[in-house]
């Protein structure tokens, strides 16, 4: 088998107005997330590829995260195979909070990662 690396960007290079696909799960989401990100919790992925693949026709590249990069690796890979343009954020949403970027939750209370 060839396997290909995965192609994977630093949190501090995500461009601002990046479709951001968060495979987090939905308490992880609620603790603190990137603003207008697409949340797809890794467990409804395949239920819900068909929202994920609109998303990236429309808007490009997707940026897969999760908490530190395990599991948005396997989502990528899996885009990647499909044909689509997908690249894993390295270290996940702890990388993000680590580069100062910033964060939001839906109840307006400080965001953290879970």
């Amino acid at each position: 088998m060839n396997f290909s690396p995965l192609p994977s960007v630093d949190a501090a290079s995500v461009p601002a107005d990046a479709l951001v696909l968060d495979v987090r799960e939905n308490d992880e989401w609620a603790a603190g997330h990137v603003e207008g990100a697409l949340h797809v919790p890794m467990s409804d992925f395949v239920a819900r590829f068909g929202e994920v693949t609109e998303a990236v026709a429309e808007r490009g590249r997707a940026y897969v995260m999760c908490r530190v990069g395990g599991r948005s690796a396997q989502v990528t890979q899996y885009l990647v195979q499909q044909g689509f343009d997908a690249v894993n954020v390295d270290g996940g949403m702890l990388a993000w909070d680590g580069a100062g970027r910033p964060m939001v939750t839906e109840s307006g209370s400080p965001a953290f990662v879970l």
